[in-house]
């Protein structure tokens, strides 16, 4: 077995915790909503950058390409300062949200370059300037920049220039669970010589200023084994035990200690007092204006760097070595054996991800999906959120403003998060999002099953799971609708574990659908307002692609019936069944709840085709096309003819049952048999279920036939949804045939969009008006697979539409796929579109193989947009990768 297999089946078995240290160190905690206590809700502002060095974390700490242990107790980040900032670079900057021009962003060049599922070896790469970091520069200008304007990035200022930059490498190699060597290599790209102070930190995650009389852990610094000069920093907490932080003897640093307290004379003046000169931001204060009253000179505290000044030559490299161990004395810690260990471990992680790339793939394809699930995996992520504990507020504390008792997620006191959680990204989205987590599970189990399965059950947890049976869409409003894709995540973790495994794990399955239950009776109850199987549910992560905030109020009253909730219900019932048909085979309990979905998919199927003529469906015979219908107070209805996304979801419902199911559970089809005769309206509904041929497919989907032909005819046609880089949001149509609908005088507006979003609608920055959004087409290229199993070869589809070539649903399915991942991959021209006109990321040798896996693309050129670290559910491109072999 691989060694990395072994190990990851030693943490399965509890035969030893290899994940307990991992990268769970985010690269942004200020301004998130677990450390906002402001009154109005506005966490941006009330815990901005500014306060980030010098204010202690309530519930998790940040730092820069840094790892901790599972529950954060004890955490290790580089620092960073070039002589010209302002300040030391301990963590990331961007904008906020209300300070960018489309939204929050961060204005770093960072990039996950390795990691194997146990961090059992770990690379990250950090672009440093030279000159200082243009703080001011980079809020004012995208301050002044309007919408209609693109952002201003870091690029942008010049500081780069010339190379005038510093590359920084930081490796991470396990000797063992406890005991992690870390090299740090700094490189001066720049023409001319350039000083830089590496500072390695340590630190304790400040627990003991919520609580009263808790126990204040240490750092000192101690000799080392042979009792020579100090080289080892000793760290005491009572959770951790005591762990050493070993450095060269050779060159010995600096060393800087004070407290992960508060700075309270700094943030709070005039009445602010701090106990000790010794705060949070006293290192900072030292190397940057030379205090030296700033850090304690008897070198112990809770916070601790090493200060190395390296002077680089042009083109020089310099390397720092570490040992992060739970040992005193280990054997010649940083010597030859360092070396050896660290090129073993390299090996290691090639010999899996060797394993994992399909035979005949390109060397330029196998590093991106390298890159994009090593970037995964650095975005596991400590996550720890009491919000009962938030609200009331700690008892050591002054107590939190009266208006938070019935403010931002306030009917959600059971929640009580404290774990590692697969997060969008690690600054843009330092938090968990139900349905992005989702499509990282599918994405993950490609490496480690294990994980992703738990982070499934995870959200079903009592902890977690609201007790009305809603699951958490994401901090900034836990009570918002993401799509039910919960259970569709885990049919296709268990497919996936069972393929490579050789057979699937059933305790999961059952444990999910139990839990799925539950949510799927929150859904019928809560989301179908007037009982007609037509589904509402908010914004459904779609964001602006209405005319209207879709999860607000609605300015004309009434409600919307919508075209992709009724889809995700569709889909949600077609999961269900083949789930309870998986765990029949096991216990035949479940052959009546089969049933049930059946019965439940077929009463949606036949409210979205408007089977019993009751009323205004959703599908428009004139535009065959599926729209939102919004119902009126006075009763009245009209279709919102915006031809989006929200129109093709429907093709996402769509499963085939086998012959054998039907043979293997004779009490499943007595009951199908019997509803179906009783009613005849939704038994045409399924394909071939009275035509002759026995051991033929059936076919069970929202639209087949001539609607889905229609649907896929605008779904492939260039001139609408098809992209050379996917399926569009928006359809191009609306690029001159913009969409307005008149409330009270006022114009809503949908055009096409296919970069950032020009409408301020929703917020942030996100555009689901026309660019390329992975999780959507990622489901599309199946549902095109599942048909074509159902239909088959002699299915044929014009694609492009209106190009007169013919292709079987399998093989456009298998080019969408060609086209996503051709985001990454360098064209003929040595290109890659993710990175549009930046000619630094498309020319220079040092960044253009350095991959960014972007929010959403460009609608148009493909160039990457939104977060620009969010190897969440774009990383699924290393799924696609893996089935089209590229």
């Amino acid at each position: 077995m691989i060694e990395e297999e072994k190990r990851l089946q030693e943490c399965i078995s509890h035969a030893a915790d290899w994940k307990r240290w991992g990268p769970y160190l985010s690269d942004r905690a200020w301004g998130t909503v677990r450390e906002d206590y402001s009154a109005d809700g506005s966490a941006w502002t009330y815990f901005p950058h500014d306060h980030a060095r010098s204010r202690a974390y309530r519930w998790n700490e940040d730092g820069l390409l840094g790892i901790c242990d599972r529950r954060q107790y004890l955490c290790f980040a580089l620092a960073l300062w070039n002589g010209n900032d302002p300040i030391i670079k301990e963590r990331l900057f961007g904008l906020t949200c209300p300070e960018g021009n489309h939204g929050e962003d961060v204005k770093e060049y960072y990039y996950y370059l390795d990691s194997t599922p146990t961090h059992s070896y770990m690379k990250a790469l950090y672009k440093y300037p030279q000159a200082a970091y243009p703080y001011a520069h980079l809020v004012e200008e995208n301050g002044r920049r309007g919408r209609d304007d693109p952002e201003f990035e870091l690029l942008d200022t010049g500081v780069f220039d010339e190379s005038r930059y510093f590359d920084i490498f930081v490796e991470y190699a396990k000797v063992d669970p406890e005991d992690t060597l870390i090299a740090i290599t700094v490189c001066n790209r720049g023409p001319e010589s350039a000083r830089l102070d590496l500072m390695p930190t340590l630190w304790f995650r400040n627990c003991w200023s919520w609580v009263e009389d808790a126990v204040r852990p240490v750092i000192t610094c101690v000799s080392s084994a042979d009792g020579s000069e100090p080289s080892v920093l000793k760290a005491v907490h009572e959770m951790v035990g005591e762990r050493f932080l070993h450095f060269e003897q050779d060159r010995v640093p600096e060393l800087l200690f004070t407290e992960n307290d508060t700075n309270a004379a700094r943030l709070f003046p005039p009445s602010g007092i701090n106990p000790t000169p010794y705060v949070k931001d006293g290192i900072n204060e030292h190397v940057v204006h030379g205090d030296r009253l700033a850090v304690n000179p008897l070198l112990t505290g809770t916070k601790a760097a090493l200060r190395y000044r390296l002077d680089l030559g042009p083109g020089c490299t310099q390397t720092v070595r570490l040992r992060l161990s739970d040992e005193h004395t280990p054997a010649d810690p940083l010597g030859e054996p360092f070396t050896t260990l660290f090129q073993t471990r390299k090996d290691e992680a090639d010999a899996f991800y060797a394993a994992v790339a399909p035979v005949g793939l390109t060397q330029d394809a196998i590093s991106v999906q390298r890159q994009a699930l090593g970037g995964m995996l650095w975005s596991k992520q400590y996550y720890n959120y009491d919000v009962n504990v938030w609200l009331d507020g700690d008892p050591s504390m002054p107590p939190p403003p009266p208006q938070r008792k019935w403010g931002r997620n306030h009917d959600w006191r059971h929640l009580n998060n404290v774990d590692v959680m697969s997060m969008p990204d690690k600054w843009e989205y330092p938090w968990y999002a139900a349905w992005d987590l989702a499509f990282h599970c599918v994405a993950l189990a490609i490496v480690d099953p294990h994980f992703a399965k738990r982070q499934l059950i995870l959200l079903l947890r009592e902890w977690f799971m609201h007790p009305n049976g809603q699951l958490p869409a994401y901090e900034w409003k836990f009570g918002d609708v993401n799509p039910p894709v919960h259970a569709w995540a885990a049919w296709r973790v268990y497919k996936i574990e069972e393929k490579r495994r050789g057979r699937g794990d059933i305790e999961f399955l059952e444990k999910a659908f139990h839990k799925l239950l539950l949510n799927f009776t929150w859904w019928i109850n809560r989301k179908d307002v007037e009982g007609r199987n037509i589904f509402q549910g908010g914004f459904l992560g779609l964001d602006n692609i209405g005319v209207f905030d879709r999860s607000a109020t609605l300015p004309t009253g009434g409600h919307l019936e919508q075209s992709d909730g009724t889809a995700w219900m569709g889909l949600y019932c077609l999961n269900m069944l083949r789930i309870a048909l998986e765990l029949a085979r096991h216990n035949r309990a479940y052959e009546d709840v089969a049933t049930k979905f059946v019965e439940h998919f077929l009463y949606i199927a036949g409210a979205i085709n408007n089977v019993a003529g009751d009323g205004i469906g959703l599908w428009d015979d004139t535009d065959s096309f599926f729209y939102d219908v919004l119902r009126l107070p006075d009763g009245s209805a009209e279709r919102l003819k915006v031809r989006s996304m929200v129109g093709l979801l429907p093709l996402l419902a769509v499963e085939t049952l086998e012959s054998d199911v039907l043979d293997s559970f004779p009490g499943f089809a007595d009951r199908l048999e019997w509803f179906l005769i009783h009613r005849p309206d939704l038994a045409g509904l399924i394909s071939r279920w009275k035509e002759p041929g026995a051991g033929e497919r059936r076919l069970l989907a929202l639209v087949r036939g001539h609607r889905m032909k229609c649907l896929l005819s605008r779904m492939l046609d260039e001139a609408e949804f098809l992209s050379d880089y996917g399926v569009r949001a928006l359809s191009r149509y609306h690029k001159d045939h913009p969409y307005t609908l008149y409330v009270n005088g006022e114009a809503h507006t949908v055009a096409y969009e296919p970069a950032e979003s020009r409408s301020g609608l929703f917020g942030g920055n996100s555009n689901w008006r026309g660019p390329i959004w992975f999780p959507v087409n990622f489901l599309l290229i199946e549902s095109l697979q599942k048909f074509h199993y159902y239909y088959g070869d002699d299915f044929l589809v014009e694609f492009p539409t209106g190009s007169g070539n013919k292709m079987t649903l399998w093989d456009i399915a298998a080019e969408l796929s060609r086209r996503l991942n051709r985001l990454f991959l360098r064209n003929q021209d040595g290109r890659r579109p993710v990175f549009g006109s930046v000619s630094t990321f498309q020319d220079d040798p040092l960044w253009r193989d350095h991959i960014l896996f972007h929010e959403y693309f460009n609608g148009d050129n493909g160039a990457g947009l939104g977060a620009s670290h969010q190897t969440g559910w774009t990383g699924l491109v290393a799924k696609l990768i893996q089935q089209s072999k590229e």
